[in-house]
């Protein structure tokens, strides 16, 4: 899973994780070649590497107990972590066509890795208990409608999300869109408290906590439910209730593309496109493999990435929250990792790590385009997370 040695890293996810359907296990090799991966041999396994354009290499028994013996050694930074069950995964996305593409569909898809979509209705039909893996399509969980209000509110498509929203809260049982929202959060909130995996990205991480912190408390101007916001919501606000993000401040101007403080895309003047990269942190592998797991990759370096939520303010982060990637000429964190209860949150800013600008309309990433590509194997180790044996965190 280096540079050099693999030429289609995505799909190598999708080897593995049929390697796991089989109910066969797989040594995930942390920090040893871009993080590679042992698999059983045989020429099932074989064939379906060569038809789907992944790299491999044949190792025999005495050469494959040498790479694991040079691994355990307490002078390299490298460990081997088991991988045993195929996750179930569910993707949480409104049903339909949207007129935005969702990164994560999109990188299961090429990496065929099978998944099932879910909406308001399975989640508070407590469905959520049949998945090991959640995933937070583009959304907004302050019943704000993305805040795309101030662009597209005449837009065919605005309007009709809009109804459509509406008749499915009316349906459920709820008043406003906001307060079906918040029942949803707290769904989610209860499967990754209860041993859940949840991934999320781009407007999906700020706003599902923003929904957690404003409880019981209205945020919503009358354009988005019909009715005046609470008077002085912001002091209002309980931060004990979120998994990532403390002390931020909303955006009260119903017009700006823009939910509160935590983002950063508005303060990125001086990141130029050309020199927009962040960092993945290094970890101990045999004392902090989960944070070693998800940062696994062939490059350091990462091209960043915009969307409707960048990147997230430092200093809005909790001390308990762990930055795994971090663009440091601008001081923000790009990817964050947590632990809530007995399960674990993953939150990846931007919104296509192969579209720098992506906008409402434009077409989808080509993934064929892009087999290598370091921002998408960030999303892929957070899939295969949930496979791995557990192993109690040291530090």
């Amino acid at each position: 899973m280096d540079a050099e040695g693999q030429k289609n890293h995505l799909k190598a996810y999708g080897i593995t994780y049929w390697v796991l359907s089989k109910q066969q296990k797989v040594q995930w090799l942390l920090n040893y070649r871009g993080g590679s991966f042992i698999l059983p041999d045989g020429d099932a396994i074989r064939k379906e590497c060569q038809i789907r354009g992944v790299s491999f290499e044949v190792l025999s028994d005495a050469q494959g107990e040498q790479i694991l013996d040079d691994i355990s050694s307490p002078s390299q930074n490298q460990d081997a972590v088991i991988l045993e069950k195929a996750p179930k995964i569910a993707v949480y996305s409104p049903k339909g066509n949207q007129p935005w593409d969702d990164a994560v569909t999109m990188v299961l898809t090429y990496a065929e890795i099978p998944y099932t979509t879910i909406y308001d209705t399975e989640v508070l039909g407590d469905k959520l208990a049949l998945y090991d893996w959640l995933h937070l399509h583009h959304e907004d969980f302050t019943g704000q409608y993305g805040r795309f209000y101030g662009h597209y509110r005449a837009a065919p498509w605005y309007i009709r999300d809009k109804e459509k929203a509406e008749e499915l809260a009316k349906s459920l049982g709820y008043a406003k869109v906001s307060d079906q929202k918040l029942a949803v959060a707290l769904k989610i909130r209860n499967y990754v408290i209860g041993g859940g995996f949840m991934f999320a990205m781009c407007s999906a991480t700020d706003s599902f906590d923003i929904a957690l912190a404003a409880e019981d408390v209205d945020i919503c101007e009358p354009m988005f439910d019909g009715d005046p916001s609470d008077a002085n919501y912001q002091a209002k606000l309980n931060f004990n209730n979120t998994f990532a993000f403390t002390n931020f401040t909303l955006e009260r101007n119903p017009i700006r593309y823009e939910f509160s403080s935590i983002d950063m895309t508005n303060k990125r003047a001086n990141v130029p496109k050309e020199s927009d990269y962040f960092s993945l942190m290094e970890f101990s592998a045999k004392w902090d493999p989960v944070p070693t797991m998800l940062t696994q990759n062939h490059t350091s370096l990462v091209k960043g990435f915009m969307g409707q939520t960048t990147a997230y303010t430092r200093a809005q982060i909790k001390p308990t929250v762990m930055v795994l990637g971090e663009n440091k000429i601008n001081g923000e964190a790009r990817y964050i990792h947590g632990i809530k209860g007995k399960g674990f949150f993953t939150f990846y800013g931007g919104h296509d790590p192969e579209d720098y600008q992506h906008r409402v309309g434009d077409p989808k990433t080509e993934l064929e385009l892009h087999p290598t590509s370091p921002g998408y194997r960030l999303i892929l180790n957070n899939v295969l997370f949930p496979a791995a044996r557990k192993k109690k965190q040291k530090t």
